[in-house]
């Protein structure tokens, strides 16, 4: 879900009741060091983990990509920038890459090599390892063969020397760079992780290669990272400390933000922007911008039973009012959509282009309603035997008011919902091990370009494909897309692709969003974007000289 990997994977839908403006108080700042610069961070919730090779969320990849680089890393503005990798050549035929790695070392002393990134590919690879992630690293020659038990010294990753690194490819990956920055791809320090096993992620114990060094994380308090001084561009990194706040109360976060005592919230309520937009003394906080996200209703095909009817995934899709959702509840600029893949992704079709639908996409809302009782009562559910489902959704009040309109929709068609809200690190979980009914998520986009969408409903893509969607057809759709090197043909392949599954209803996509987000105006070097990536080493504060900065 980040599909970012958001989702990578995964992205919450932040709106909710509209409460009272924030009040005069004292500020309280955490106390910072002297002669130190310190950054308060509202990161919604606390992190299920914080290994690169299980982490899935968006939260989870804000604070890893301090902690660690890729061979590429991101860049001020979320696009890919040289990180380990100080320069490549790539083969004719596009599937043998070679990077020269630039001499770095572990926040420990030790030399990164390239064999660190080799034994970090196998070890997510290892089924024993369960990443959720595995399967980005199927671009790898004999990777997908590795996962599922194969030998793992057959992948494609070989350190040729201690600084180079030839990866070869299943197939031709123009987007690898995109790939290469996400935390699936980090290195990992194989003479710690041989020493402390899976606590090799604990305070104390984690080494990384990035910008800073994990010191402290107290639980539903606070995640403390602090400036490596052994990163390669240590000298230009700003703030010493970082506190990243699981502030998932997003008025509360709002409120702390403008009192000064939070330099950044990573969330606003949407139907509160508007508010803020038109205050003085806020407006200047609010960041927003069209965001490579979509959020969705998933089902569970393979334990519930109504649900394997296609008739009654199409029911429950058509009856749901996305304009009032968006243009009354959300109202921050969210689109309504029945589409999967947002608009304006790289690698995909034009924008103002048709775009794959469902057939019933045009429909007014009345006719889709009633379409919708027509296809229950054919799958046996009317008023006399109504349908009854259980939803899942977050726990945050923005994400009930969702919930409710969709309950009111599902109602008037003759479907009994009934709420379950969990945290969100529970519900990711739930959704993985397939506890749920039906469910509210958002994926994000892991990388600029269509596959991260789609490539979630291959039927070898594991916990992360929520309703199990298994078509061999979908899953040669792809696979030729891969194989297709003209970009227009690709598009176009990926489009019948996304055709097939919302045919299929595998998901009920609800809308496309866009990512909120409140900054102090003395942050520095923030730069908005669609993937809402803004790495931290590359932000400062007005009234901190670098020079000042470096001076313990």
């Amino acid at each position: 879900m980040s599909g970012r990997s958001f989702l990578a994977a995964a992205a919450v839908l932040v709106i909710g009741l509209c409460l009272s403006a924030c009040q005069p108080h004292r500020v309280a700042r955490a106390a910072c060091p002297v002669g130190w610069r310190c950054l308060e961070y509202g990161n919604n919730t606390d992190p299920s983990t914080i290994d690169p090779q299980l982490a899935q969320t968006v939260n989870e990849a804000t604070i890893l990509r301090e902690l660690f680089e890729g061979l590429f890393a991101d860049g001020p503005n979320g696009a890919p920038a040289p990180g380990v990798a100080d320069s490549w050549e790539t083969s004719p035929d596009g599937l043998t890459w070679t990077f020269h790695l630039r001499p770095e070392l572990w926040s420990d002393g030790a030399p990164v090599t390239a064999n660190d990134f080799v034994f970090a590919y196998r070890h997510m690879l290892d089924p024993k390892t369960a990443s959720p992630y595995a399967y980005l690293l199927y671009v790898l020659k004999n990777a997908q063969a590795a996962n599922r038990g194969g030998p793992l010294d057959r992948i494609g990753a070989r350190a040729l020397d201690d600084h180079t690194l030839q990866l070869t490819l299943e197939h031709p990956a123009s987007y690898l760079p995109q790939l290469l920055k996400h935390q699936a791809f980090y290195p990992i320090p194989e003479h710690v992780v041989r020493r402390w096993g899976v606590d090799w992620v604990k305070a104390g114990h984690m080494v990384g290669n990035g910008a800073y060094v994990l010191k402290d994380w107290r639980l539903g308090d606070y995640l403390r990272i602090e400036r490596n001084p052994r990163y390669h561009d240590a000298a230009r990194v700003c703030f010493d400390r970082v506190n990243f706040y699981p502030l998932n109360d997003v008025v509360s976060a709002e409120r702390r933000v403008l009192r000064g005592e939070v330099d950044i919230n990573a969330g606003i309520q949407s139907n509160r922007v508007s508010r803020l937009r038109g205050r003085t003394d806020s407006a200047p906080f609010v960041h927003s911008h069209p965001y490579l996200t979509t959020t969705y209703i998933i089902f569970n095909r393979r334990d519930v039973a109504p649900l394997k009817d296609v008739r009654v995934r199409q029911a429950i899709s058509m009856a749901i009012d996305r304009t009032f959702i968006t243009t009354k509840l959300t109202r921050a600029g969210q689109v309504p959509t029945s589409s999967f893949v947002p608009r304006g992704i790289a690698g995909y079709l034009p924008p103002d282009a048709p775009h794959p639908a469902p057939y019933w996409a045009g429909w007014s809302l009345q006719r889709r309603q009633g379409e919708a009782v027509r296809l229950l009562a054919s799958a046996g559910y009317t008023a006399a035997k109504p349908l009854r489902l259980e939803l899942k959704t977050f726990n945050a009040p923005g994400s009930l008011v969702v919930a409710e309109s969709i309950q009111a929709d599902l109602k008037t068609v003759g479907i009994d919902v009934r709420f379950q809200q969990e945290d969100g690190a529970v519900i990711f979980e739930s959704f993985n091990i397939r506890d749920f009914q039906l469910g509210i998520a958002g994926w994000v986009a892991d990388y600029d370009d269509p596959m991260t969408f789609l490539g979630l409903m291959k039927s070898d893509t594991g916990a992360q494909n929520y309703g199990d969607y298994r078509n061999p057809a979908y899953d040669a759709l792809l696979h030729e897309a891969d194989l297709e090197p003209n970009a227009q043909r690709r598009a176009l392949l990926l489009a019948k692709a996304e055709q097939m599954v919302l045919d299929d209803a595998d998901m009920a996509p609800i809308l496309t969003g866009v990512n909120l987000n409140l900054v102090n105006p003395a942050i520095t070097g923030w730069v908005d974007n669609d993937a809402d990536i803004h790495p931290i080493r590359y932000l400062c504060r007005r009234d901190a000289g670098v020079s000042r900065n470096l001076a313990r």
